[in-house]
């Protein structure tokens, strides 16, 4: 199952066993969120990773976080409709 987080993250059962990651990667959002509490800059975040993110990707795992901890769950589930 697919459910689609934001425009930028999503929760895919096929990828890192369900984790939030960002669309088209295997870059988890914790992964990047950990970065910045260890102190990294925006650049350094995005040259450490081979597939390329960029400063929207950053914003996007910030408000997640931001969203999590406020209890907002906005989702949107992307997954066809079984008849």
């Amino acid at each position: 199952m697919r459910v689609e987080i934001s425009k930028l993250i999503v929760a895919d059962s096929e990828i890192c066993h369900g984790k939030p990651t960002f669309k088209g990667t295997r870059i988890m959002v914790w992964q990047v969120l950990e970065m910045l509490e260890a102190g990294m800059s925006v650049e350094e975040i995005i040259a450490s990773f081979i597939t390329p993110l960029t400063k929207e990707h950053i914003k996007a795992a910030l408000h997640y976080a931001a969203d999590l901890t406020r209890g907002r769950d906005n989702v949107t589930v992307s997954v066809p409709l079984e008849a």
